[in-house]
């Protein structure tokens, strides 16, 4: 991509928080940008181009919401061979300092949330952007040399990169997700692969020792692994302390995450900071006083005897899985629901037998209700989240644990996880 964009003539297509964001960027890079969406509400815009396959353009930038499979704008102009890229392409092409990217199915809100901490802790200048909510392309000039940018990455975000390159490059975790958008998971886990693509000899690579999916990826040769077994070298966990080596760095039980898929989380995050040369007293102190972020096994009150647990983020089924070995309760009754992304819950159901109750809701209610019935299940099937939420609050018994943990994504009623989320919470202590 050319450094200097002045004169330019850019497309942004996509106009969510990110497409805004490189827009922004874009204009006071002195680019001439035009914009394209498929949503009508857009065509207003003083920019927005009707047609833009019949111009010529210099550099199209896609936002990450934009599907690709399919999409002959993409495809017209590749077939111009015009220089397409995603929005961390641009926003990481202006940042200066360290480059911090961390992908993965779970876990990556979390990682980046403490990696954030820690350098705060540090005193270092810090910027987490991403997929975690504020666009790269919208701190960019912000940063300075001395500056650490640690990237929230996506699928979504990685699907059209072409030149990011991160400095340190993360991956926590591979399971099958988003199937709905990249047609098979054999595709999720190349475009997983592909946050390494542009490595050169410095960069590094962080990666889950312990995670089959990961390991089977074709990985740089610079990497630094972690796992919760112990390791001559690496971040490792050893009889209840996580360790660097021979340094001992923070109990187990000195951080409020729980499970060990969270463990992970802790280990990458720890393993990253060693990287960029954070003492260990201060990643300790971090990790001592971080709290998890909303919507993820968040604790939202215990009423009448039932403890109820908001974990929204879950929009998938591993995160599910990784809720209940966290929670690690007998009496779980677990709502699940939403709309799904071709995800088959059958094998969750053969590996979970002794769910109490089982509460299924929204669009894709009926279909996880149908495979929970093959494994001798009696499912309540609810059309919203507000209809399944009032009936586990009817029904629960002293001493369940009522888990919203849904397995899908929001938008069959909600915008955002985080809306669905706060919903649930008001529904619980009754202000909705």
């Amino acid at each position: 991509m050319m450094k200097n964009l002045r004169g330019k003539r850019v497309l942004v297509y996509g106009m969510g928080g990110s497409g805004n964001s490189a827009c922004r960027l874009l204009h006071k890079l002195g680019a001439c940008v035009s914009v394209f969406d498929d949503d009508k509400k857009y065509r207003s815009l003083f920019c927005f181009d009707e047609q833009p396959l019949c111009h010529k353009y210099d550099l199209v930038v896609v936002s990450p919401g934009i599907k690709v499979i399919g999409n002959t704008l993409i495809s017209g102009f590749r077939s111009k061979k015009t220089q397409i890229i995603s929005e961390i392409d641009l926003g990481s092409q202006f940042c200066k300092g360290k480059l911090i990217a961390i992908t993965g199915t779970n876990g990556k809100t979390t990682t980046c949330s403490l990696l954030g901490k820690i350098f705060e802790e540090a005193g270092k200048k810090v910027a987490v952007c991403g997929n975690i909510g504020l666009p790269i392309s919208s701190i960019a000039l912000s940063t300075d040399k001395k500056s650490f940018v640690v990237c929230e990455t996506s699928n979504f975000q990685l699907e059209l990169s072409s030149i990011f390159s991160p400095d340190i490059a993360c991956v926590l975790n591979i399971a099958p997700d988003h199937i709905d958008r990249h047609g098979t998971f054999e595709e999720y886990k190349r475009i997983k692969n592909s946050i390494f693509k542009n490595f050169r000899r410095q960069n590094k690579a962080v990666v889950n020792l312990d995670d089959e999916m990961t390991m089977s990826l074709d990985l740089p040769k610079n990497v630094e692994y972690f796992s919760l077994n112990p390791l001559k070298k690496g971040v490792c966990i050893k009889n209840g302390y996580i360790y660097h080596g021979k340094t001992r760095i923070v109990g187990t039980s000195d951080i409020s995450l729980l499970g060990d898929k969270n463990m992970s989380n802790v280990m990458a995050a720890v393993t990253i900071a060693l990287l960029c040369k954070i003492k260990t007293k201060y990643i300790r102190y971090a990790l001592m006083r971080f709290s998890p972020p909303a919507h993820r096994l968040q604790f939202v009150g215990e009423f009448s005897g039932v403890r109820y647990i908001n974990d929204s983020k879950a929009t998938n089924i591993a995160c599910v899985d990784m809720a209940i070995e966290s929670l690690n309760v007998k009496n779980l009754v677990l709502m699940l629901g939403g709309q799904n992304k071709d995800l088959d819950f059958s094998l969750f159901f053969a590996r979970h037998s002794d769910i109490k109750q089982l509460i299924c809701f929204g669009q894709a209610g009926e279909q996880i209700a149908e495979s929970a019935k093959a494994y001798g299940y009696e499912p309540h099937v609810f059309d919203s989240l507000k209809s399944a939420t009032k009936f586990a609050k009817e029904n629960a018994q002293r001493g369940d644990t009522v888990l919203l943990s849904p397995g899908c994504t929001s938008f069959d009623e909600f915008s955002s996880y985080a809306v669905r989320g706060q919903i649930f919470m008001e529904l619980v202590k009754g202000e909705s």
